[in-house]
């Protein structure tokens, strides 16, 4: 270039005409000698979105297609390029790994993708599997990938795989990995049959056994004949026997699955499930795929299994370097079993008759008392200016210890409500159809229970913790001959309830642990029940030689129909006193406020100010407490509607309709929000 040719590109005002890297992405095809990884990857680049408001992709890559089936010499350069990279590449692993979960476990492949972020991975460029993750090379390439329709990976595919090609070199060539994969993918599965893990959840091992033996030798049936040149005119397996074997391992495993819901599960066994599910539809896919190639019944056959499983196979590819996608499918493994042992326990929170709606103000007013001599317990444990880490001690102590004592006595504590009820909630809105009013009507008799059934555990909560505070302030005031709760500490406690304070963040990480301990709780059900805790406990010597072998058995079975209960009150209080002392190590401001607890230190404080507030003082103090709780509920109980929402693969989109039933029902019927009905069934769920 010459100087003026770059002076006049310096000057103001020139502009060079701007070339669509689409279009010259597409035109390297044209080049016999260029490398093909580099031309796909420069390819994709080109329709990657640019920035997240970039909502082009699905377009971009359409244009693409236009323009190949329009152009037929570009066409031809494309598929020659596309197609010799594919059938050059090693394809086995690309088969039976992509989308499958790995077998080196949980753990491993955490720690894998972990590493992945603070040092790239080495790819080899031989292996299929390892090219996608250098074309895909963002982390979430997955994301724009899904918005391109399925339309266009069959446009693709069908582009690249005209008749005529179909029985090329290259296409043989991938057939035969595909075959090799359909193999390896059968050992894999029939070694999974008899992991211990599997065998231990099989309700009935010898029926169970033999079609995970047969698998690998009708794989082989299958395979062998086609080894060679894929010879249309030798008689082979169809394949029919090997998708029939594969039939009777999905039922076995589903049979699996169904006891592990009822009995209990493990992480182990619900990877091992899950990646043995993923493995056999993979099998059937490539079986699909192959008996297609070979049938009579045309192109279009082969193209829609092949588009279909390559777009969720390479989809699958990126995603597997998501920690995010990771963990949350990894969490769905224990979700279902957890959620529904909390929904069973949420069933027992909800007033369905008078008797049950009598029985919960009774176990909240009860709980009530013992959440006002809990709070004083923490009001002297602090007042000891013991070092931070005995702090949390006692405090989770006293917290941890009266909720088991609340728990195991059979009261209620108002705000471990809604972590429960929302999992019976979810139930219900997966069955749930708008159209039919029945169901709606469903729905809505379990809210206005839930809400009746709520309100009155609170009721029982402050109304019981706030005079019992007062009454044990005042008691203990007059026994020691001075007051009982000095009044900076009684400054300190009404200034905890301000609702202008960070009183409110406060009772919203109170709700996050009141949604954790519902969660504490169904997972340690589920342990119990899957380890089979409570038979352990009544094998144990010594407790039979303590008790003798019969109440040794009664203990076990109270402690497996009471563990997680046991586990979840304890952690939740843990959780609770342990917070705020964390927050003050770490300089950070986290605390918890909790409505119960909250009533019970406004007792305290008029105690401590001798009864001399000003009525507004109090108000203002009350309006915080009401804050406080609304935060507690609202929060526990969306988190829990939405873990229990998702563990069952529910996706709720009838919203309008049901906040419309609600509203018709409080205006009809605003009582059954509060009350229950006059004439009820006999039958209760929460007793």
């Amino acid at each position: 270039m010459s100087f003026l040719d770059r002076f006049a590109r310096w000057l103001p005002g020139h502009r060079e005409p701007r070339s669509d890297p689409l279009l010259a992405a597409l035109e390297a095809f044209h080049d016999p000698a260029a490398d093909p990884l580099q031309l796909i990857r420069r390819l994709v680049a080109a329709i990657r979105p640019k920035s997240r408001k970039d909502k082009g992709a699905p377009d971009r890559s359409t244009a693409v297609l236009d323009r190949l089936e329009a152009d037929g010499d570009l066409r031809l350069a494309f598929r020659n390029h596309v197609v010799r990279f594919i059938a050059t590449r090693r394809l086995v692993t690309f088969f039976t790994d992509s989308g499958i979960l790995p077998g080196s476990g949980f753990l491993s492949e955490w720690s894998r993708i972990l590493g992945s972020y603070l040092l790239p991975e080495l790819l080899d460029e031989r292996r299929l599997k390892d090219c996608l993750n250098i074309v895909y090379d963002h982390a979430d390439d997955w994301r724009w990938r899904e918005q391109i329709p399925p339309e266009n990976s069959q446009r693709l595919w069908a582009l690249l795989a005209p008749a005529e090609e179909l029985q090329s070199a290259d296409w043989a060539g991938i057939r035969q990995q595909m075959h090799d994969a359909v193999l390896l993918l059968a050992h894999r599965i029939s070694g999974q049959g008899v992991e211990a893990e599997l065998l231990r959840a099989s309700p009935s091992l010898d029926d169970d056994l033999p079609c995970f033996v047969a698998l690998s030798s009708e794989a082989l049936e299958f395979v062998n004949p086609r080894a060679s040149l894929d010879d249309p005119a030798s008689p082979a397996d169809d394949g029919g026997h090997l998708l029939v074997i594969a039939d009777q391992v999905a039922s076995t495993l589903q049979r699996i699955r169904r006891r592990a819901q009822t009995v209990g599960t493990s992480l182990q066994l619900g990877y091992l499930l899950m990646r043995s599910e993923q493995s056999l539809e993979r099998l059937r896919e490539l079986v699909a795929i192959l008996r297609a190639a070979r049938g009579a019944h045309g192109r279009s056959e082969v193209i829609v299994p092949w588009s279909r499983f390559a777009r969720e196979a390479f989809l699958a590819e990126n995603r597997r370097n998501s920690l995010g996608y990771y963990m949350g499918q990894l969490s769905h493994l224990l979700a279902v079993r957890v959620t529904e042992n909390a929904a069973r326990s949420g069933e027992h929170y909800i007033c369905e008759t008078p008797g049950d709606y009598r029985h919960m103000w009774g176990s909240a007013a009860a709980a009530g008392v013992l959440i006002g001599g809990m709070a004083l317990l923490k009001i002297f444990a602090a007042g000891l200016d013991a070092p931070l880490f005995v702090q949390a001690f006692l405090f989770s102590m006293i917290y941890g210890l009266g909720f088991v004592l609340i728990y195991l006595l059979g009261m209620t504590v108002a705000t471990k409500q809604p972590a429960m009820t929302a999992q019976t909630l979810a139930g219900l809105l997966g069955d749930i159809r708008p159209t039919r009013q029945a169901d709606l009507e469903r729905v809505v008799d379990v809210v206005a229970a839930v809400c009746r059934s709520q309100i009155a555990a609170i009721a029982g909560n402050v109304m019981l913790a706030l005079p019992v505070a007062i009454a044990i302030g005042i008691a203990l005031g007059e026994v020691a001959g001075q007051p009982v709760i000095p009044l900076d500490k009684a400054v300190h406690l009404l200034a905890d309830l301000e609702p202008l304070s960070l009183a409110g963040v406060y009772a919203a990480i109170a709700g996050f642990y009141l949604f954790l301990s519902g969660l504490i709780t169904g997972y340690f059900d589920n342990h119990a029940a899957f380890s089979d805790i409570g038979i352990r406990i009544g094998l144990l010597r010594w407790l039979r030689r303590l008790l003798g072998r019969a109440r040794a058995r009664r203990v076990g079975a109270y402690v497996q129909d009471h563990l997680g209960g046991i586990m979840g009150n304890f952690l939740f209080g843990c959780m609770l006193g342990s917070s705020g002392i964390i927050g003050t190590i770490l300089g950070l401001p986290l605390d918890i406020r909790h409505i119960a607890f909250s009533s019970a230190n406004l007792g305290y404080a008029l105690v401590g100010f001798q009864f001399e507030l000003r009525p507004s003082a109090v108000l203002w103090a009350a309006l915080g407490i009401a804050l406080i709780g609304a935060t507690n509920l609202a929060v526990s109980f969306a988190l829990a509607l939405r873990t229990a929402l998702g563990a069952r693969g529910i996706v709720f989109e009838h919203w309008m309709p049901l906040l419309g039933a609600i509203g018709r029902r409080f205006r009809s019927a605003p009582r059954s929000f509060l009350l229950p009905p006059r004439a009820a069934a006999t039958g209760s769920q929460g007793q």
